[in-house]
């Protein structure tokens, strides 16, 4: 019986293995153009190694000198609000009843209806 489902199981293996092509080459009509010159190049090295700093380190932090303006509380009420915002947004309704919640705060109403310039 094993043999069978291992004979079974290297048939299945060879007929599911089918040849593999590769796509053409696609070739990049655009020439590359670098941006900095070789000599700033090794100037921002030169600055890194003088810095003894290394971005591309799996160590590096370039927050761990950071110092933020903003409390905590402001932050979360900000967050809070801007949550509370899209999920109404994202509503069932598709954000119409707060826009139009919105709207009549902010302004007069606009009836539908009625010419702009009618007096």
């Amino acid at each position: 019986m094993k043999r069978s489902v291992a004979a079974s199981l290297l048939v299945l293996a060879a007929a599911a293995s089918g040849a593999a092509f590769a796509d053409d080459i696609t070739i990049d009509p655009h020439p590359f153009a670098p941006t900095l010159t070789r000599a700033e190049v090794q100037a921002q090295l030169q600055q890194y190694k003088a810095e003894r700093v290394n971005p591309w380190s799996t160590s590096y932090n370039p927050l761990r000198h950071f110092a933020s303006s903003r409390t905590r509380a402001d932050v979360t009420a900000e967050y809070l609000q801007s949550r509370d915002e899209v999920a109404a947004l994202n509503g069932e309704d598709s954000g119409s009843n707060y826009l139009s919640a919105r709207a009549r705060s902010v302004a007069a109403p606009v009836l539908a209806g009625q010419p702009v310039n009618a007096q």
